[in-house]
């Protein structure tokens, strides 16, 4: 083994929970122990690398030897010595564990920006992310720009806020910058809480300085000394990597008092969150810093004005921070260039759901939905149809497959009564109840409520007893009526943004599968056959062998039938657990 050898292992979330410290041991003692340990330093290196994107292959291994890279899926740490001996060895690799085509069909219309070093570079060493071009931008700023420029640069680029109302991000930072006080502040909102969403922290897992320069770039432009972010103390591989970069940007001179001789004095503090969805919100959030109850506060006054500790507050999420470095980097018009007329740029989403390729996605903002679930997705498994798309996370729409060619940026899910919000992706397939997805959402909202204003506080608790009543076929007419008057209600009236969009996922499915309600309500009927106090197990008398299956594994001895002769469901006894349906080889249970 002449050349240089490198082994990348994702340990990102996903791949730390597939296995991938166990797998990076398992090389070092391979190649330790196959007669190379004099060597192995020089020619041979395993690196930690972040988030590959593709999270349902992990762990993904890259092996790279004589220029040439192979990425292995689904590797533990028993397939080590297999790869180590006839890859690396001998140069012919495992091809039985190699990538398949929809790995390349994932990756291919793609558009990485924020992601582009994930997968590349070890989040846990500054000189990898600086070898990669990391803090290049942050030089330039602080060395060659004005404070104003830079504000200029970022309003020209036409970068939206990538936390939820994609608000402009350079007019933000102008008006904080114009803000009267000579204490200013930059806040990084970590602090995701979406159910299905791993973004932000995918970023701050993989390339946490990127984060860093963002936010330095930012406080130098709008005058800050002080920064934090605020990142949820559920997210502890996060939490300790990014206080390991910040500890490395101090030690390297980008952090702290006259940064690389620029006169700028920077500083980042951590706030640990404790999993409160509602401290997403920009005033909950500055509440829960001070020490205070994590409660919306009205605006105005804005955080631009008066925010932590009354002092002017710029509020950004982990992916607007992170993008920052590429604009000052590659200028406003290659940014601008990237995108839709409004949307510029690119998202991150979180795919997932009844999808074939589940994983974090980066792609040109405007690109169809389609493209998304279909191109890079793989489409819906199984050969089930695509029912719809809900994005935004709870406070999201759910758009019908009717609208698959719609344009994913802010304005056109906003005409569809949904939002782009920090980029919440759920697939669901024809097996979807959209009236039980409302009342999880809406479950969801209600116990992520502060409490502090009526309209949300009892407005979310009475929509979830309305669509529990209409999911168990107690729902009458009335019942679609008083959800209407409490969802226009809440919007008019709620506080925070969490209350006016909680109803969302009502007002969406009502508008597109009001059919469903109607089944539930009139017919006492689940279309999809999901709501479990509207279904009823069948077997099917031409099918059923009599082989006694369904029978051994029904818990409550409901099913009754002499063997080799069709059996028969007691519906008085059965409590629809499914035993009987995921146990029958012959397709003679059914569910209706």
């Amino acid at each position: 083994m002449n050349e240089k050898v490198i082994i990348s292992v994702c340990v990102g979330t996903g791949g730390m929970a597939a296995g991938a410290l166990d797998v990076i041991k398992a090389f070092e003692t391979e190649l330790a122990g196959r007669g190379v340990e004099a060597e192995f330093k020089k020619r041979c290196e395993v690196h930690k690398v972040g988030c590959r994107g593709f999270c349902a292959k992990d762990v993904l291994v890259d092996v790279t030897a004589a220029g040439k890279t192979r990425t292995y899926q689904n590797i533990s740490a028993g397939m080590a010595p297999r790869i180590v001996d006839e890859h690396i060895l001998q140069g012919n690799p495992v091809m039985e564990w190699a990538v398949g085509p929809e790995y390349a069909t994932f990756h291919g219309k793609q558009h990485k920006l924020v992601l582009a070093e994930c997968g590349i570079i070890d989040p846990e060493e500054i000189g990898s992310y600086m070898e990669h071009g990391g803090y290049k931008a942050a030089a330039k700023a602080l060395l060659k720009l004005h404070p104003e420029e830079i504000i200029n640069e970022i309003k020209k680029s036409g970068l939206r806020g990538r936390g939820g109302a994609g608000f402009p991000t350079g007019m933000k930072w102008e008006f904080c910058r114009k803000a009267p006080g000579t204490r200013k502040c930059v806040i990084c909102n970590a602090d995701e809480g979406d159910p299905g969403a791993f973004m932000d922290r995918s970023v701050v897992e993989g390339n946490p300085h990127s984060v860093i320069e963002g936010m330095l770039i930012g406080a130098f432009a709008i005058g800050a000394n002080e920064g934090y972010v605020y990142i949820r103390a559920e997210y502890p591989l996060a939490v300790e990597r990014l206080k390991r970069a910040i500890g490395q940007a101090r030690e390297s001179g980008w952090l702290g008092k006259d940064i690389q001789g620029s006169g700028c004095d920077f500083d980042i503090r951590i706030g640990l969150g404790a999993g409160a969805f509602v401290c997403g919100e920009e005033t909950a959030l500055i509440a829960s810093l001070e020490g205070q109850i994590g409660e919306p506060r009205p605006k105005p006054p804005f955080p631009a004005n008066k925010g932590l500790w009354g002092m002017p507050t710029n509020i950004n999420n982990v992916e607007t921070w992170a993008t920052v470095p590429k604009i000052i980097n590659n200028g406003a018009p290659w940014f601008s260039g990237i995108g839709s007329e409004k949307s510029k740029g690119t998202k991150i989403f979180s795919l997932v759901g009844k999808i074939k390729n589940t994983g974090l996605v980066e792609v040109p903002m405007g690109m169809p939905l389609k493209e998304i679930i279909y191109d890079i997705g793989g489409g819906v498994p199984d050969g089930k149809k695509l029912k719809a798309v809900q994005t935004g996370g709870p406070s999201g729409g759910c758009i019908t497959a009717d609208y698959i060619e719609t344009p994913v940026d802010y304005e056109s899910l906003g005409a569809l009564g949904s939002i782009m919000g920090s980029g919440g992706m759920v697939v669901m397939d024809e097996d979807t109840c959209m009236v039980d997805v409302a009342r999880f959402f809406l479950s969801f909202c209600m116990d992520e409520s502060c409490g502090q204003c009526t309209p949300c506080r009892e407005g979310t608790k009475e929509m979830v007893r309305l669509l529990e009543e209409i999911t168990r076929g107690e729902g009458t007419p009335e019942h679609i009526t008083m959800l209407e008057e409490i969802c226009a209600a809440m919007k008019e009236a709620s506080l925070c943004g969490l209350g006016k969009t909680a109803s969302n996922p009502v007002l969406s499915t009502l508008k597109y599968f009001r059919h469903e309600y109607d089944a539930h309500i009139f017919e006492k009927k689940c279309p999809a056959a999901a709501c479990r106090a509207l279904i009823n197990f069948r077997i099917d008398e031409n099918r059923c062998k009599g082989c006694g299956m369904c029978l051994r594994n029904c818990p409550q001895g409901a099913i009754t039938g002499q063997k080799k002769k069709p059996h028969t469901v007691d519906p008085d006894k059965c409590i629809k657990c499914g035993a009987c349906l995921d146990s029958c080889k012959f397709g003679a249970v059914s569910k209706a």
